[in-house]
């Protein structure tokens, strides 16, 4: 039995090195998951020792094989119940509904822990093998069916609003351990308990969080942020520097040397493609560069800033506000001919995030557009790559902000009460390291 236990840590070992190796994004279900295999590779070393023990119960101390197998015990509870903070997590960005069952999910853990410490423990010996036994083993198994339960019941009510994928990865896994603990509770000498563990790992593992996958979904995004950078709109290139050249036929003023020097400057900030974050300050000396020359293009459009200072250093996903505010342009302010006003403002919202608003005087979402708009960026997951059409600045933004900086962070979009639109941008703070 003790080799089971140990092919099955040196398999969950495999997987934990490639994994946290792996390139991926910070997020709760990604922390989730790191902290899942840490607690597997605890709980299979646990199991392989509290067999050895209990199968020597004349030689090893009572105090020893009382304290290991409270431990074993202690860290399957916790381990199922990441299980069901995973699988909460995936829900919850699945379908958008905040997750209600995590406080007395919390506190069943805290008594199961309790009772699996302070209850009484027994052993039991037979032809086929000892096992421990007791009332201390059944608060800590009550919890392992507890959270299973929450686990099938979260899937039961959100089956409908489930990637079929997702669906089918945790039903498949939560029958694997329903069959274990069935098996385990029939026959109790078997000691199968890590082999359901390591199955379920494997199967999220394979099918939800694999390194290849998620390197290919980083590839995919950053390639589309190459894309984009090399489709800047071809007519504002081209009306911009016809407007140069006529300013130069007019006069050799020194206008057209500072709107030389924004063209450049913008398309010299627009292809640094080789880092994916950047601080506020580089971000804002792109988006600037652009509205002066939109600015000087359309004399009756202004743009204002207000900007935090102390935000100038921290780190935002590359090239993510020009693409918003060439939608401002085009979709809010074209139809009035450009006269408006465009706002960039940047400011902490607590200690730990910032929102950066774009601001237009335009003329507002065409009726069914925002409602639209906003399912675009909820269902950002589940959108196929868009390299055409006009929603491809607003996805694009919204993934890599997502993948860059975690699913608390995001783009929406509120219409102004004077007319016109905001779209917001919430990201967590991360300052730029020396």
């Amino acid at each position: 039995m003790l080799r089971m236990e140990i092919a099955l840590f040196l398999v969950i070992a495999f997987v934990a090195y490639i994994y946290f190796s792996a390139e991926k994004e910070h997020a709760a279900l990604h922390r989730t998951f790191s902290a899942l295999l840490v607690c597997v590779l605890v709980n299979l070393v646990l199991d392989g020792v509290t067999v050895c023990t209990v199968n020597h119960l004349e030689t090893v101390p009572r105090l020893l094989n009382d304290a290991v197998h409270r431990l074993f015990l202690g860290s399957m509870v916790l381990v199922i119940y990441l299980f069901y903070q995973y699988i909460a997590i995936l829900v919850e960005e699945e379908t958008g509904k905040p997750r209600r069952l995590d406080r007395p999910a919390r506190l069943f853990l805290a008594v199961a822990e309790l009772g699996n410490f302070l209850l009484p423990i027994s052993y039991t010996v037979t032809a086929e093998g000892n096992y421990s036994s007791g009332p201390y083993m059944l608060v800590p198994y009550g919890a392992v069916a507890f959270y299973l339960l929450l686990c099938a019941g979260l899937l039961a009510v959100n089956r409908s609003q489930i990637d079929k994928k997702k669906k089918s990865v945790i039903g498949i896994a939560l029958a694997i351990e329903f069959v274990v603990c069935v098996l385990q509770g029939l026959h109790h000498t078997w000691l199968i308990s890590g082999m359901g563990i390591t199955l379920m790992t494997l199967s999220f593992y394979l099918t939800l969080e694999n390194p290849e996958a998620l390197r290919a979904e980083l590839t995919e995004q950053k390639m589309s942020m190459l894309y984009l950078k090399s489709q800047v709109n071809p007519h504002f290139l081209y009306n911009t520097l016809d407007t140069i050249r006529i300013q130069a036929q007019l006069n050799g003023d020194k206008k057209v040397a500072d709107l030389l020097m924004h063209l450049v400057d913008f398309f010299r900030l627009s292809v640094k493609v080789d880092r994916p974050m950047v601080t506020l300050d580089d971000e804002m000396e792109l988006l600037e560069a652009y509205m002066e020359l939109m600015c000087y293009r359309y004399p009756e459009l202004t743009c204002e800033y207000d900007i935090d200072p102390d935000l100038g250093g921290a780190q935002v996903p590359n090239f993510i506000l020009q693409p918003i505010v060439e939608n401002s342009l085009l979709h809010g302010l074209k139809n009035k001919g450009y006269r408006g006003a465009v706002t960039i403002s940047a400011q902490r919202t607590d200690e730990r995030r910032m929102e950066i608003c774009v601001r237009d005087t335009g003329g507002g979402f065409a009726e069914g557009k925002k409602a639209a708009i906003d399912e675009l960026l909820r269902d950002y997951a589940k959108q196929a790559p868009k390299l055409t059409g006009n929603s491809i600045g607003v996805l694009n933004v919204q993934k890599r902000i997502k993948l860059l900086c975690g699913r608390e962070s995001g783009l929406w979009y509120t219409e102004n009460e004077a007319g016109g639109v905001t779209a917001h941008i919430l990201l967590l703070l991360e300052e730029e390291t020396k």
